[in-house]
């Protein structure tokens, strides 16, 4: 790769970050050919930028507004995780009848885990949620019109946001690309976050589901505070400590 300045060498990480979903800084350090210190430094400086988030040897790339991983690379990251997470917040369900599942591979398993035993209506943005629900017994599945986000195969603008109006619905599951106590519930995308806020506005009750890595990050579009929610599902590699700093904005926080 050849060092280059910091800011050439600053840029390259970003770039195998969002390439592959994570970087290492032993790896980086060889094949930057530089110091892992020097590597260190580096993503110290990426994260005070809000470009990567700092792991135990390593980093990984914050979505933004000009980044976003798709789908189909979210359906392939920290999947046992998503499985446990979606099924506890799947029992979050109560007597729901009516339930909007978000966009996203969190609440695609959240949707597959939904009991098929008793008369549930979902509605979705979500292509693939639709899919996954459209032949099972007992469900009946509303799809939100609008234009089709090509990463995510779900729908925004106004056509989603006006129908999605028109509903009164006992239960939201929402995914969001981060969640922090500072900046709540972001997205990168403006459409997208349109959909979320319209999305809790119909709800007497919302979910949120999440991954660890989600905590602490900060996207573009703030779409809800993190205590307009009534429940957190995430996992225990969120550490119990963070977990109680969550709780006290007011939602029950469920580590799995």
């Amino acid at each position: 790769m050849g060092a280059g300045t910091a800011e050439e060498r600053r840029r390259e990480i970003v770039r195998a970050a969002r390439a592959t979903g994570q970087v290492d800084v032993t790896a980086l350090a060889a094949g930057l050919g530089v110091a892992k210190e020097t590597v260190r430094r580096d993503l110290r400086a990426l994260e005070d930028h809000g470009l990567v988030r700092r792991t135990h040897g390593g980093a990984y790339p914050v979505e933004s507004a000009g980044f976003e991983t798709t789908l189909a690379f979210r359906a392939t990251s920290h999947v046992p995780e998503k499985r446990r997470i979606a099924a506890a917040a799947a029992e979050l369900l109560g007597d729901a009848e009516t339930v909007f599942v978000d966009e996203g591979f969190t609440p695609q398993l959240i949707a597959e885990a939904l009991p098929r035993d008793r008369p549930l209506t979902v509605v979705t943005a979500s292509l693939p949620v639709a899919g996954a629900l459209a032949g099972a017994a007992n469900v009946s599945v509303l799809l939100l019109g609008g234009r089709v986000r090509a990463g995510t195969l779900a729908t925004v603008d106004h056509w989603t946001t006006k129908m999605l109006a028109g509903f009164v619905l006992d239960l939201a599951y929402i995914g969001a690309n981060g969640i922090s106590r500072e900046h709540g519930l972001t997205t990168p995308d403006p459409a997208v976050g349109e959909v979320k806020a319209q999305a809790m506005r119909a709800a007497r009750r919302t979910v949120f589901a999440g991954a660890h890595t989600k905590f602490g990050a900060v996207s573009f579009c703030r779409f809800a505070e993190a205590g307009a929610v009534e429940a957190i599902v995430t996992s225990t590699l969120l550490p119990a400590a963070e977990a109680h700093r969550y709780a006290l904005l007011g939602p029950q926080v469920i580590r799995v």
